[in-house]
């Protein structure tokens, strides 16, 4: 019988608030389907883990009396168990896999892009979509190529050009998800110096004007079986936060996004609320939105500018499906059948009939 595999975890800064939507998940399908949880360890090994498990199982990594699995790509690839006195492995019957990583690996196009090659159907983001997402700079390039309201980012470098906007700057890691690595300097020395004392920006940073007048408001999109926004939310800062909405104020709860601070619906203009849902949509059109994803804005009472998407959500975005209202059982079941119904790629061979290899001569002589 085949089961909807649950995949959780990952080697990435967001690996525990991972662990905590793949529970919630696993809970969630329980009862509607037969479900396997997939852990995937800090160190980048596969585990099959009791669906059950609480976060504390997790405290030390790999929870006790978890079964190594191994990710097999090719034409008879998939998830299977370790061989056993026999040397031989078994493939996993999995029908779909939900997609639970936050950050990393999980959500840059690695993890989907290795699951392609192993013929697993997989909900959320293809590849190409993971990577965009994950990508602030080329993200928010795209967004205000389309004609969206965005707020100036450049690359920043340590000897790069300076920017036209004056400060004070936040600082964002170029590659990253939730609120890891941002800082809010005032000059730009201080902005080129973190580049060296802040891991999170060593692969690539960006550089915005910080606006401390605009608040975050965000929304959820769907896709499957049809686009489909949610209310939008604004996210409150826990007492004591500083000048953004950081990691704790989302996750210090320990239910993930789903037990952070927030007003829902969010009690803004009505005309505001029409662009932003504008927005929303041509933003799920212009980065091919699958699965489940949230947009975040950055606003005032009238005015916003696109800010990110995160293309696999914190909880999966299940809190913000209040108007209209989408039981988190119906956003799981219909996260597995996109992912059956609507497949992340074909591989073709068309075209490749051989005819340049005839033509092709010595390869020897071609390099003389």
């Amino acid at each position: 019988m085949s089961s909807t595999a649950v995949i959780m975890g990952g080697p990435s800064p967001e690996h525990d608030v991972s662990v905590l939507t793949g529970l919630q998940a696993a809970r969630g399908l329980s009862g509607t389907t037969s479900v396997r949880c997939l852990y995937w360890s800090k160190t980048g090994a596969w585990f099959e883990v009791d669906a059950s498990l609480e976060a504390e199982a997790f405290l030390e990594g790999v929870p006790r009396g978890s079964t190594p699995v191994q990710l097999e790509v090719g034409p008879d690839g998939g998830f299977r168990t370790a061989g056993g006195r026999m040397g031989r492995s078994r493939a996993m019957e999995i029908s779909s896999a939900i997609v639970c990583c936050h950050g990393g690996p999980g959500e840059n196009g690695t993890l989907q892009a290795a699951l392609d090659l192993a013929g697993v159907p997989y909900s959320g983001p293809h590849a190409a979509g993971a990577a965009l997402g994950m990508d602030k700079l080329a993200f928010g390039a795209l967004a205000s190529a389309a004609g969206l309201p965005t707020l100036p980012r450049i690359l920043l470098t340590a000897d790069g050009p300076a920017p036209d906007f004056a400060g004070p700057y936040i600082v964002k890691p170029r590659y990253g998800g939730s609120s890891i690595g941002i800082d809010v300097v005032s000059d730009l020395a201080t902005a080129r110096a973190r580049l060296s004392a802040n891991a999170h920006l060593r692969s690539g940073a960006v550089l915005e004007p910080y606006r401390p007048d605009l608040g975050d408001l965000q929304v959820a999109v769907r896709t499957w079986p049809s686009l489909q926004l949610s209310a939008i939310e604004r996210p409150l800062r826990g007492s004591g936060s500083g000048d953004i909405l950081d990691y704790r104020d989302k996750y210090v709860a320990g239910e993930g996004m789903a037990g952070a601070p927030r007003e829902l619906p969010a009690r803004i203009t009505a005309r505001l609320e029409q662009a932003l849902r504008a927005a929303a949509g041509a933003v799920a059109g212009i980065a091919d939105v699958r699965g489940v994803a949230r947009i975040d804005f950055l606003a005032d009472s009238d005015t916003f500018y696109v800010n990110e998407i995160n293309t696999i959500p914190g909880s999966l975005a299940r809190y913000l499906w209040v108007d209209p209202i989408v039981p988190f059982a119906t956003l799981l079941a219909d996260l597995g059948s996109e992912a059956i119904g609507r497949p992340t790629h074909a591989y073709s061979a068309a075209g490749a009939d051989a005819s340049v290899l005839r033509s092709a001569g010595s390869i020897a002589g071609k390099l003389g």
